[in-house]
């Protein structure tokens, strides 16, 4: 009997593995996708079955980045964007949905962070103690997890600033976004610099902060994608041209965004399409980011 049991034990563990195989390689079919609420409406399925493969196989590498992908991606576009489309027309609902993507987000980071467990035990701890020099350690094949728990990790502390708990984890972030720049700066055609558009122009100028920072991190965006992404449009226009009061700038990026057609490039079809939605929603809140013509 105990042979039977450890074998079938066995048989489910090798079966969960293949079909994580299959899950954690899906995002792609999501990607070139030209229906925003269809792709909503499926991945809390695939979320959900990617959370019961892994309590099978609890150190499926390639699922627990699925899972820390699929959860950020989700946050952003299907709680926090609508979080910020109800801002002026239903505030309590606006906060109700703050607080999911806030915890949809950190349920992102701790499986991005168990991925880095796996290879550096520790590694949460250690990251506490010394963050410089804990991430140092870490190599190119680590940036997948790294990346995702860094912007994960600031994705929910921009939640909820109220939680002193989370805001005190903020100075975590650089180090780990850094490090991922010096060990693979072209990281999904220029993620991590479209990430550091908002970073550097969101910081003040005595913590190194800068637009023209941002807007050198804007310029690689664009370029490692070959100008076929345009959330650094959206990026750019959002943090540095309503941080310089240029609503002239802030607008011709945004009609760049908007005019750009999403079908040239399938692959980031869903993506671009999810920055068109929140352009549009910039766009109509121009006069309460300006002041003046």
């Amino acid at each position: 009997m105990g042979l039977l049991t450890a074998t079938g034990c066995s048989v489910k563990k090798f079966a969960a593995k293949r079909v994580g195989n299959v899950f954690a390689n899906s995002g792609t079919v999501y990607a070139s996708d030209n229906d925003i609420e269809l792709v909503g409406s499926a991945i809390p399925f695939g979320l959900k079955t990617i959370e019961g493969l892994l309590a099978e196989v609890p150190k499926h590498y390639a699922l627990l980045i699925a899972a820390a992908r699929g959860f950020t991606q989700y946050a952003y576009a299907y709680v926090a964007l609508p979080a910020f489309e109800a801002e002026q027309s239903n505030r309590r609902r606006s906060q109700e949905l703050r607080k999911r993507a806030k915890r949809l987000y950190i349920r992102g980071r701790d499986y991005a962070l168990r991925a880095l467990e796996l290879s550096h035990p520790g590694f949460v701890a250690n990251l506490r103690q010394d963050s410089h020099s804990t991430v140092a350690n870490l190599k190119a094949k680590h940036v997948p997890e790294l990346y995702w728990a860094a912007v994960s990790w600031s994705a929910a502390i921009s939640m909820d600033k109220q939680d002193m708990d989370l805001v005190a984890d903020l100075h975590l972030i650089e180090p780990m976004i850094r490090r991922c720049l010096t060990l693979d700066d072209e990281f999904e055609n220029g993620a991590i610099h479209d990430f550091m558009i908002t970073f550097e122009a969101s910081r003040p100028s005595a913590q190194g902060g800068s637009a023209e920072k941002a807007r050198r991190h804007f310029e690689h965006a664009m370029a490692l994608a070959d100008g076929q992404k345009i959330a650094p449009l959206v990026s750019l226009a959002e943090s540095v041209s309503v941080s310089a009061q240029d609503r002239k700038q802030f607008r011709a990026l945004l009609r760049q965004a908007l005019d750009f057609d999403v079908d040239s490039s399938p692959q980031y079809r869903l993506a671009n399409l999810i920055a068109q939605k929140r352009a549009r929603l910039l766009m109509s809140r121009i006069d309460d980011l300006f002041i003046g013509e």
